[in-house]
């Protein structure tokens, strides 16, 4: 395969996704109007891949994919000189979460046997066409619906389904990921501006990526109207059906129970030591020392994805509104994929 044809087809793909998002609907050619069909398309079959996320989604791929950044990404690593089959299981939580898979493997010179996620299964196929087009024909790439004939297996499941599959591919090469969530600490003199980065972290995609803050430390004395105030950008969400028979189950079990929550009519905040928090929900404790927070995030390593917060609090973090932001050398479980398909 060649590589400098595969990355300019890339960066093509990447200009023709960006003169979509940029056109006007009455200005859209024959394949404008296929694009936009895909996106409605995607929409009614998986609700939560709303048109907004998806072009969102879009976009973050634009701004990844240009030639300087693919350059970057590429030199730190020995592209393999054996080409072979790589069998994907892709997740479908949010849109195109598989995509970085499917290009690390294609960029290392082996073949991606794709199983598609059934919530995920008209984007990639038809950007992974527009690249083969953009590549002259340099793209290599199945889908199949079950696993077969491959070398090494990379695997995106729950926790449940990842125990099956670490038994299943015990003798491949592979990598297997698990459920990962995301927190987030607040120094307490967050600007308003910042706290709406924050938001950002929380709802896009209403909250269904690894990378989607479900868990806050606030310090003792932090008011928390202003984490209401700062949602309110993204109230519109409570008119999602699927988001809102989440919000209304959820917000009748602690009323059940009687337990303690606040309630700003489209989200809850509980305070609740647990990392996870069910959709519509985000837990939250208090803080006095950032020793604590440092000993929960040690203890819960292995299901943190991404830590948001202030450089000045010295943690190992991202900034505010970058959650969902990340860069080609950015790995999911933060296991090296690159590095992983040089070797095998």
């Amino acid at each position: 395969m060649n590589t400098e044809n595969q990355v300019l087809g890339l960066t093509r793909l990447s200009q023709y996704i960006k003169d979509f998002l940029n056109k006007n609907q009455e200005d859209y050619n024959d394949n404008d109007s296929d694009f936009e069909l895909l996106l409605k398309r995607s929409e009614i079959e998986n609700p939560w891949f709303t048109i907004e996320n998806q072009k969102f989604a879009l976009k973050q791929w634009t701004d990844l994919l240009t030639e300087e950044n693919i350059a970057d990404w590429l030199k730190e690593y020995q592209i393999s000189k054996t080409t072979k089959r790589v069998g994907l299981i892709l997740a479908g939580n949010i849109p195109l979460v598989g995509f970085h898979d499917v290009i690390s493997v294609v960029l290392s010179n082996h073949i991606p046997v794709i199983k598609l996620s059934s919530k995920d299964k008209y984007m990639i196929p038809f950007l992974l066409k527009k690249w083969n087009e953009f590549s002259e024909g340099n793209v290599s790439f199945e889908f199949v619906e079950k696993l077969e004939n491959f070398d090494a297996v990379i695997a995106t499941g729950s926790n449940n389904t990842a125990r099956y599959l670490e038994y299943y591919f015990k003798n491949h090469l592979n990598i297997i990921r698990k459920n990962r969530t995301s927190i987030a600490v607040l120094k307490g003199d967050e600007t308003e501006e910042e706290l709406k980065l924050l938001a950002e972290d929380i709802f896009r995609y209403f909250g269904l990526g690894c990378r989607n803050v479900t868990r806050l430390f606030i310090p003792q004395d932090f008011v928390l109207d202003r984490l209401f105030e700062s949602f309110l950008n993204f109230q519109e969400i409570i008119n999602h059906n699927k988001y809102a028979n989440n919000y209304d189950y959820n917000r009748a079990v602690y009323l059940l129970n009687q337990d303690k929550f606040w309630d700003n009519n489209f989200v809850m905040l509980k305070e609740d030591e647990k990392l996870f928090s069910p959709l519509s929900v985000i837990n939250f404790s208090r803080y006095s020392s950032l020793d604590e927070v440092k000993s929960f995030m040690a203890e819960n390593e292995e299901n943190i994805q991404c830590v948001v917060a202030k450089d000045e609090l010295g943690l190992d973090s991202i900034k505010l509104g970058e959650a969902q932001n990340p860069g080609l050398n950015t790995y999911a479980d933060n296991v090296d994929t690159m590095k992983f398909l040089s070797v095998i």
